[in-house]
């Protein structure tokens, strides 16, 4: 085996940049001391005048979470490949010999800025990066929901009836360790999905209906530049029209119009968008028992092409991410889904910029 010379890491990391590491191109476009003000104002460390040893970097430690939320890992294997991987250590700014945070240290930031609430701050400055750097809302707006998959829970029936009723069963109030195990707001639903053809060639008469347990994540997006400008975490059966009016509209869009599926089309909705100025795209429900007239399945594909663009961003989350929530609780998911839509929009500010760039 060759010996290891002085010029070795340095070569190979220039080897890693020829090859195009995403993390570096994070680190040339994203300036992530802009995210330091905010965390260290929800953390609140101490200045050290009573000893211990000193905190990790805040910046540091959320650059680790944007690794961790791009692939898809747990503490442990992100603990793993930080001290494994020389692109995670340049990204970090971490030296082989400089000390590496362990998982249990990443997990306990983590719940720190979850339990403080921080990350819809985080996700507000990096809006206002865009905006300042020129991505600002245009065009209109674009909403959907999408399921988010969590742990399935072994709960009996009635256990199932207490939790729907908001109430926590008789069985684990005496068991904190069971009862920190039992995820009680995530929730079951029904997935439909098209029935496919099957091999002679026929097609069933009725789609599928896939029981389904998690969270939903609902989002707005601009038209013009498909970032991610509003967000809610709910579970998995909340309803999709009902979240248009609890803070998904964005009234600093350049244009009034709103695009969205048949689930988002009612009269409290409509009512809603014409009086906060909004212009209705939603598409619209096919008569009961009654055939869609031509005009409208003419405006609903019109339609279509515009708010198909969502779609885009859920896949991109699920194939490129993996965006699954490991944790238990609507507060833990909603660190989750708001990190997947932090370093969506990071992932799609390189995107922009590389194209920019090549025009």
């Amino acid at each position: 085996m060759k010996q290891a010379g002085f010029f070795d890491v340095e070569e190979r990391l220039a080897r890693l940049s020829g090859l195009g590491d995403q993390l570096e191109a994070f680190s040339r476009t994203v300036d992530f001391e802009v995210f330091r003000p905010d965390l260290e104002k929800v953390l609140a460390y101490s200045d050290g005048s009573k000893g211990g040893r000193p905190p990790f970097d805040p910046v540091l430690m959320f650059k680790i979470l944007v690794i961790q939320t791009l692939n898809n890992l747990s503490d442990e294997r992100t603990e793993y490949l930080i001290n494994d991987r020389l692109s995670f250590m340049r990204f970090l700014g971490l030296g082989l010999s400089d000390r590496v945070p362990d998982a249990k240290t990443v997990w306990l930031f983590r719940e720190r800025l979850t339990q403080a609430g921080a990350i819809e701050g985080l996700f507000n400055r990096f809006d206002t990066i865009l905006r300042s750097a020129g991505y600002l809302p245009m065009s209109g707006q674009i909403l959907d929901a999408t399921l988010v998959a969590a742990p399935k829970q072994r709960n009996t029936n009635a256990e199932k009836a207490d939790l729907r009723a908001g109430r926590i069963p008789e069985d684990w109030q005496d068991k904190p360790s069971k009862l920190s195990h039992k995820d009680r707001h995530a929730r079951w639903t029904l997935k439909f999905t098209k029935a496919k053809r099957q091999d002679d060639g026929t097609m069933p008469s009725s789609d599928l209906a896939i029981p389904f347990f998690g969270y939903k994540s609902h989002v707005s997006i601009d038209r013009k530049f498909r970032f991610i400008r509003k967000w809610k975490t709910t579970d998995a059966a909340a309803s999709d029209g009902a979240r248009l009016r609890e803070g998904l509209l964005d009234k600093t869009n350049t244009a009034s119009s709103v695009w969205a599926d048949t689930a988002y089309r009612s009269k409290a909705n409509e009512d809603f968008m014409e009086e906060q100025g909004f212009v209705s795209k939603v598409h619209r429900k096919k008569p009961h028992l009654k055939p869609m007239p031509r005009h409208i399945q003419k405006s609903n594909a019109g339609k279509s092409v515009i708010r198909s663009r969502v779609e885009h961003v859920f896949a991109d989350q699920k194939s490129q991410t993996g965006l699954f929530v490991r944790t238990v609780g609507i507060t833990r998911a909603t660190m989750r889904i708001g990190l997947a839509n932090i370093v969506y929009n990071m992932r799609r500010l390189l995107f922009l910029e590389r194209i920019s760039a090549n025009a």
